[in-house]
């Protein structure tokens, strides 16, 4: 039988490097289409960014949308049950800045945070 542990269920769809930095790449950095994705320093394969964003779909964390037909190209955004994941991403930060060395909250990211009327990570 499969553990009915919050943490447990929650490592399911989250427990990943690579989901946590698509996470944060739409939460923070404002990233929606795949090539941006693409584009982040840890650089990601595209095998696994397209199963990770399937997967965020399919739990209901991501929604995606077409903004092109020919060819098909995709826009992807959090959902509300993803934007529920905030507190979550500034702990992970907060908790990264204490005990990491060489570790920032890069500008962009921040200006992101602050014009959303929160306080910043």
């Amino acid at each position: 039988m499969r553990s009915t542990c919050p943490i447990s269920q929650t490592l399911e769809i989250l427990g990943d490097r690579w989901t946590l930095l698509i996470i944060r790449d739409l939460m923070f950095f404002g990233k929606s289409q795949y090539k941006e994705l693409l584009s982040s320093p840890e650089k990601i394969s595209t095998n696994i960014l397209a199963d990770r964003l399937k997967r965020l779909e399919q739990s209901g964390i991501i929604e995606k949308t077409s903004y092109q037909d020919n060819p098909p190209r995709y826009e992807y955004h959090l959902t509300q049950k993803g934007q529920g994941l905030r507190p979550l991403m500034r702990e992970v930060t907060t908790w990264g800045m204490e005990h990491i060395e060489n570790t920032e909250i890069p500008l962009d990211a921040l200006n992101k945070e602050t014009s959303k009327n929160e306080p910043p990570a």
